[in-house]
């Protein structure tokens, strides 16, 4: 995601999440999330380097949406593309990409009542990492900023 241009990746704790960042696991996770992302940054010759944010609780991820401009859930309940998505002119996108486990119905609903409406990107679901990258590449693109 760093690559292809994002400006912030925020790691969260899911409750469906099979890697559990607690303790000095999760502070060693979250150094290898922020090194890889300012590796990634150099080597694609980036300005500015996306932040990688502390761990997020789901309250936290629900927050962050409800502040945002475009606030979408890939979740395979999604009706809509997320290539058919009407994106503001201006303003924050925020995107979350759930674990390998899925987005719980609870999580899903309290997205929901922050303002986000589920998203597919296409006929099959795709892996977490792949997700991610797939459908930044694919918003980054309708935002102009590839142009």
């Amino acid at each position: 995601m760093t690559e292809v241009g994002v400006d912030a990746i925020v790691p969260w704790a899911a409750s469906r999440c099979i890697t559990q960042w607690k303790g000095e696991r999760g502070l060693k996770a979250l150094g290898k999330w922020r090194a890889t992302a300012r590796e990634a940054g150099k080597q694609s010759r980036r300005v500015r380097f996306p932040e990688v944010a502390d761990l997020a609780t789901t309250k936290q991820v629900a927050a962050l949406l409800a502040g945002a401009d475009f606030a979408a859930v890939l979740h395979e309940s999604g009706e809509e593309p997320l290539a058919g998505a009407e994106l503001p002119a201006a303003g924050d996108i925020v995107l979350v990409v759930g674990p390998e486990g899925g987005v719980s119905p609870e999580e899903l609903d309290l997205f929901a009542q922050a303002g986000a409406r589920p998203y597919v990107l296409g006929r099959t679901v795709l892996r977490t990492s792949t997700a991610g990258t797939a459908a930044a590449a694919l918003l980054l693109g309708r935002t102009g900023r590839w142009s």
